[in-house]
């Protein structure tokens, strides 16, 4: 993750066709400690990842910070899980016993250079993602023009309760690399909309990447993910950085962290969030 702090300005002259190019001197700006921390139901190893940040026009990778200590309290039954660090993240591995659980409340402590820093989150419900479908189109068909199965995902907002937040990420073939992100509130786009009801189209369809349809041979893979107000609003604040662009694009700033140090005279600030969630999966192979 890096720090966003650029301005591009776009400008074409009247009348012509010629572009100038134009050189930034941009200073490099201050280097913060970045946590990307997600705690979840599911069995097996819990990763979190702590690094660096880099200028905005370094390509470098993020240097990985290995001397912090970081620990998960379950809140809700009073039980810690150390983090070990080995190559490039910290992990605990869960085995068959996960240790997300809808309803518990989680802190996150991290010792690091001397510091404390603490992050809360809690695991909200999650309904199941009922079933993938698929839609063969032609070029003619399709509206990007590209030819190939169309993804469509299939669930039911849990009726009734508070309102409920939602991160819907896709997959190709594997889980190693994310494909498309979605976020929903209540099955729709906004709060007060509806309740109960099946996640509207516009949400369901967008686990395929339009750019590139899914083929024959390839598989679908869907993760349903319940997260709480703040973190819903963390992660739909990044995916609008991320995918800021054109001339009326948004302005580019840092995104508030939920990492709060509590060290006395602390002065070290740490960017990124820690959240935990709830998760439904749901895959379906192309033959």
């Amino acid at each position: 993750m890096k720090k966003l702090s650029l301005f591009i300005i776009s400008a074409f002259a009247v009348l012509t066709a010629c572009e100038d190019k134009i050189d930034l001197d941009i200073a490099p700006g201050k280097s913060y400690p970045v946590l990307d921390a997600w705690i979840t139901t599911e069995t097996g190893p819990q990763t979190i990842k702590f690094t660096m940040s880099v200028p905005f026009t370094d390509n470098s990778p993020a240097p990985i910070i290995n001397d912090a200590n970081i620990t998960l309290l379950d809140e809700t039954i009073g039980k810690s899980y150390a983090f070990a660090f080995n190559k490039d993240r910290y992990s605990y591995d869960a085995g068959n016993n996960p240790i997300g659980v809808v309803g518990h409340a989680y802190k996150l402590h991290i010792e690091y250079k001397g510091e404390i820093f603490e992050a809360y989150d809690t695991i909200k419900r999650v309904p199941p993602v009922d079933s993938i479908t698929l839609k063969f189109k032609t070029k003619e068909e399709s509206m990007s023009g590209k030819e190939g199965y169309y993804a469509t995902m299939h669930a039911k907002d849990i009726e009734g309760g508070p309102t409920d937040y939602y991160w819907i990420r896709s997959y190709r073939n594997d889980t190693t690399r994310r494909l498309r992100d979605a976020f929903s509130i209540d099955g729709s786009y906004d709060e007060g909309v509806s309740d109960g009801a099946t996640f509207i189209l516009p949400i369901a369809e967008s686990i395929t990447d339009y750019s590139k349809p899914f083929q024959l041979n390839e598989k679908v893979i869907v993760k349903l993910r319940a997260v709480t107000k703040r973190s819903h609003d963390f992660l739909t604040q990044v995916d609008q950085q991320v995918n800021a662009g054109g001339m009326f694009a948004k302005v580019l700033e840092n995104v508030k962290s939920n990492v709060n140090n509590i060290t006395p005279s602390g002065k070290t600030r740490i960017l990124g969030w820690f959240g935990a969630s709830a998760v439904s999966r749901a895959e379906k192979p192309i033959k």
